[in-house]
């Protein structure tokens, strides 16, 4: 069969193919379950089935298959591999489909013993993506159409980037800020001038926008954060009439601690952080400046009841930056054989249910 080109090739995902196939991110249960199988000769063909229980977007499923096509087969007498992927046969819905609680996935049939150890892999593979697919399509559907960029790297370990990028993208996120995160479609990282060069500037933003914009402009949307000095709406005046036509947007990020200052004359009762008053306000300041193509992006504390909110009140927001919110929870994949050597044979409340939207995976 051809490749399917709605799926990523196997090579995208740069597996380490000697670990898989020996079984070193598996759980050892399962490792002893393919030796046990092997050293008594036991073959028994299952039909195994994958699913999750929530309403949600399918992610990490061309990864979990890529897992498949590399780590399926066994050890010959003469010590090396013989694959079996051309032996199995498998079912699989695609990236960003959304999918059902319980909604069967995927299906693999083959020798269980040629794939038993991998079942740790690529279920971990599709509960991590669909849980950033998830999130993300949340977000951006609550922004309405405002991009969502997608700013979570630091919240997490690096390696888990490459696919974390390439979830978000599929649910809709319009940039990702690191190159890793967009390798995977060829992209690039975007970002905005961040805190710690405005502090190598002398706390001046100014200063740090403009060697930003001669440096950058042309090659990225020059975005400025402007609450180093907690006055949002002064900073941003002044960096626009700083770096004109260059400056593409500021960014609102003042901390839930404290109240930025163009709020002061709202006495103690004032929001904290990020808040539609303040986004109001900065936007008010570069209107009445000139500079009202100049874009606001929204950050700090974001997920999608809190763009939700935003939206609702009407805030000039144009893309919100959201982080660690989108890591958060849980969606748990779970495979069961449900079928032995043609027989039905299931845990009890885990039978076969077919799925018509499974497609054969060449």
């Amino acid at each position: 069969m051809a490749p399917d080109p709605l799926r990523l090739d196997p090579a995208t995902f740069q597996l380490p193919v000697g670990r898989l196939r020996a079984g070193y991110y598996s759980d050892a249960y399962f490792n002893g379950t393919k030796e046990l199988l092997e050293a008594e000769d036991r073959h028994p063909r299952v039909l195994m089935q994958v699913f999750q229980k929530q309403e949600s977007l399918l992610g990490g499923i061309d990864e979990a298959i890529a897992v498949l096509k590399v780590g399926a087969g066994h050890v010959g007498a003469d010590g090396v591999w013989v694959p079996a992927w051309d032996d199995l046969v498998v079912h699989a819905l695609h990236e960003g489909d959304a999918i059902e609680p319980f909604e069967t996935v995927m299906t693999i049939e083959g020798d269980y013993a040629r794939f038993a150890h991998l079942e740790t892999v690529y279920l971990g593979c599709m509960a991590r993506r669909s849980l950033v697919m998830r999130n993300v399509r949340a977000v951006v559907d609550a922004a309405r159409g405002k991009e969502i960029l997608f700013f979570p790297a630091r919240h997490d370990h690096w390696l888990v980037q490459t696919g974390d990028g390439w979830a978000a993208h599929v649910a809709g996120a319009i940039g990702v800020s690191t190159d890793a995160q967009a390798s995977w479609w060829g992209g690039r990282g975007v970002g905005t001038v961040p805190h710690a060069l405005i502090a190598a500037f002398g706390g001046d933003t100014v200063a740090a926008a403009r060697a930003f914009a001669r440096r950058y402009s042309g090659r990225v949307n020059v975005t400025v954060l402007v609450d180093f000095e907690n006055a949002s709406a002064k900073t941003a005046v002044e960096v626009a009439d700083a770096l004109g036509d260059e400056l593409w947007g500021v960014r609102l990020d003042t901390s839930e601690r404290l109240v930025d200052e163009t709020l002061s004359d709202l006495g103690p009762e004032a929001p904290r952080g990020v808040n539609v008053e303040l986004a109001r306000r900065v936007r008010a300041a570069l209107d009445d400046a000139g500079h009202s193509r100049v874009r606001i992006v929204a950050s700090g504390g974001f997920d999608a009841t809190k763009i939700q909110h935003f939206e609702a009140e009407g805030a000039p927001v144009d893309a919100y930056g959201v982080g660690s919110s989108l890591l958060r929870g849980q969606n748990d994949f779970t495979a069961d054989i449900v079928r032995v050597d043609g027989n039905p044979v299931a845990k009890v409340g885990r039978g076969e249910n077919p799925n018509p939207r499974l497609a054969r995976v060449p």
